[in-house]
């Protein structure tokens, strides 16, 4: 519509008016869309708009004029507004019923099958060794995987000459300007100095999480998960931890009984140190616990060396304790049967079908640990 201008719409004639009102109304009632009834408004209303050129003209004329045109003009532009309106509603309403026939779901039809998440079996064996040692009243402590050299081999009674410390063992960071070098941690008992440090005993905790060494094979992988856990009192003993330990197997591999052997070894920070076999049964192909003549070494322990004791500022005359550590990766495969460890960290949907466990199967003691 060709916008009239002011001095035209004033001479205008009463029929001139109504014409442009039939024009106004007729392009609102043809607008098929939102943006050509827009467009149409901003013709008519906007600030050019043939309307309001039409209003503006009512400033210019005499009072006889103005009180004879004044409510037409003023007519025809509510009419037209209320037009609009009327159309905006109306395109609303064509476009909701479009776009509900769009999403329209047939309910009679089957459900697509889904991919299903699975919790993978390193996240479920480190849920059901927390769920068994909270039960024993143990809290979960955690620490950074970047240390420090002194808290991952110093105060831990690593010697220098170590071959732990070695490059070809342990991953290290650049150098900084004073010539010390951060490292991924080699083992969580970092986390057991930083709480020795930061509390005072009675102490209880358990450590999991990523651990890292230059290794990779059937059963090892440069990252793999620990779990950890450090008792220190007055009075702790061996015994102690001889029953922790199996308590923890009995719940872990659900059998009604276990028999472990504790057999002398050496470890920087425990003294005496063990490592410990669970009774088992190899034959057939798989390896069966509580039963047969065979031993699979499962994990470390020991006493806490009093050096440790001392370095982390506490009197080893007044305090001892023990600690144990074991791999949870190697826990899942010994527990669910997976061959190779490499595949726990290769993402195959097909492996994790197979090895993983339900989302809301969440462990617990009363519960049953994997069902």
């Amino acid at each position: 519509m060709r916008v009239q201008t002011r001095e035209a719409i004033r001479s205008c004639k009463m029929q001139d008016l109504s014409k442009l009102e039939n024009e106004a109304l007729a392009r609102i009632a043809d607008a098929g869309d939102e943006a050509a009834l827009e467009a149409a408004r901003v013709d008519l209303l906007g600030k050019k708009g043939s309307i309001s050129e039409a209003l503006k003209t009512l400033g210019t004329m005499t009072p006889d004029e103005r009180k004879a045109k004044g409510p037409i003009i003023n007519g025809m532009r509510d009419r037209v507004t209320a037009a609009l309106a009327a159309r905006k509603g109306a395109l609303g309403d064509v476009a909701l019923e479009a776009k509900l026939k769009a999403e329209r779901v047939d309910v009679t039809l089957p459900v697509r099958p889904e991919m299903q998440g699975r919790i993978h079996p390193v996240s479920q064996i480190l849920d059901e060794a927390t769920a068994i040692f909270a039960d024993m009243g143990f809290a979960i402590a955690e620490g950074p995987d970047i240390e420090t050299d002194d808290n991952n081999f110093t105060k831990l009674n690593i010697p220098p000459e170590h071959p732990a410390r070695q490059m070809h063992d342990t991953f290290y960071l650049k150098a900084k300007a004073d010539g010390t070098r951060h490292l991924l941690r080699t083992h969580t008992s970092p986390v057991q100095v930083r709480t020795m440090l930061a509390q005072k005993p009675p102490i209880r905790i358990i450590v999991p999480g990523r651990v890292y060494r230059m290794d990779s094979d059937q059963t090892h992988t440069p990252m793999f998960h620990q779990i950890e856990g450090l008792v220190i009192d007055e009075n702790s003993h061996m015994g102690h931890l001889k029953w922790i330990l199996e308590e923890f197997c009995r719940a872990l591999f659900e059998v009604p009984k276990v028999e472990m052997r504790f057999r002398p070894s050496h470890f920087p920070f425990t003294e005496p140190s063990a490592e410990v076999d669970i009774r088992c049964d190899r034959s057939g192909g798989e390896v069966k616990l509580g039963q047969g003549n065979d031993w699979l070494e499962i994990l470390g322990c020991g006493m806490v060396h009093p050096k440790v004791i001392e370095m982390c500022g506490h009197d080893p005359a007044k305090y001892q304790g023990f600690a144990w550590g074991m791999g949870l990766d190697r826990l899942a495969m010994l527990k669910y049967g997976a061959p190779d460890l490499r595949a726990f960290f290769e993402g195959d949907m097909r492996w994790l079908k197979h090895y993983g466990f339900a989302a809301l199967d969440m462990p617990s003691l009363a519960g049953g640990l994997s069902r």
